[in-house]
């Protein structure tokens, strides 16, 4: 499958980076444009991908193309790759924060475009990702069921209405700095005590994977494996308490709460 990406930011870069370490995706399957030549160009270098000169030309090679520029850009790209991806019929994967797929058919006028919306967070890169993915009403199930499977190289995907993408974008995309937050904080926890700094942080970075990892690979609740950690009297318990004492649940739902709402100002 050739593979296009129409903008390379951070995003656009995890995932191609993600696939060409972990993935089964080749690097002369990838073509790659933006606005700013001297970024993609580079990128393509280094990488092996294919660098293109224009939107156009890239649409024009392009079984998928992932659409990853920002919204204010996305109108006239659209406008720009619109004849070739109708004639050619190819699939369009938007990484557009804050644009509807209506919005995005409407750009495109009539035709069954076949579209999906994807929300990757950053940890696509190591294999460790969560996607969500909203299909198109004309999206052929064989062509989902293909780009799921490119998306699960990644890590993980579901399923999720367009309704719950803020949701989303707030437990999964703003998390990673929320959750290198309480890392930080923890190691500093541990340099108060003694610890250096470098130990201190590989130290809870750990406990955090292994504590993620074990929620994956049990039907258990995070409050059921709490309860198994916790002995009577014991010094979780008293961490807990004193955690709890702090605000530390409320603070972290409010923290959600105002990245969720930051999110839906775009729409």
């Amino acid at each position: 499958m050739k593979i296009g990406f129409i903008g390379v930011g951070n995003m656009a870069k995890a995932i191609i980076n993600g696939w060409l370490t972990y993935g089964e995706v080749k690097a002369q399957d990838i073509f790659v444009h933006s606005a700013h030549a001297q970024n993609y160009r580079k990128y393509a270098f280094e990488n092996h991908l294919e660098p293109v000169d224009s939107n156009s030309e890239l649409a024009n090679q392009a079984e998928v193309i992932f659409l990853a520029v920002k919204p204010t850009v996305l109108p006239s790209v659209l406008a720009e790759i619109k004849e070739a991806v109708t004639t050619q019929k190819t699939v369009l994967v938007s990484m557009v924060s804050g644009v509807s797929l209506a919005e995005i058919k409407a750009s495109l006028g009539a035709g069954n475009h076949e579209l999906l919306r994807i929300m990757p967070n950053i940890n696509v890169e190591l294999h460790a990702g969560m996607t969500a993915l909203a299909k198109g009403e004309f999206l052929s199930e064989a062509h989902f069921d293909e780009l799921q499977g490119l998306l699960n190289q990644l890590g993980k995907t579901t399923l999720l209405p367009e309704k719950d993408f803020s949701t989303f974008v707030a437990l999964a995309g703003s998390s990673p700095a929320f959750i290198y937050l309480f890392i930080d904080a923890m190691a500093r926890a541990g340099v108060k005590y003694g610890l250096t700094k470098k130990q201190a942080t590989q130290i809870a970075a750990q406990a955090v994977w292994g504590s993620a990892a074990k929620v994956l690979g049990t039907p258990k609740t995070p409050w059921d494996l709490i309860d198994e950690v916790s002995s009577p009297g014991g010094t979780t318990v008293a961490g807990l308490l004193a955690m709890e004492d702090a605000g530390f649940m409320s603070a972290v739902v409010k923290g959600i709460d105002a990245a969720i709402a930051k999110d839906q100002e775009k729409h």
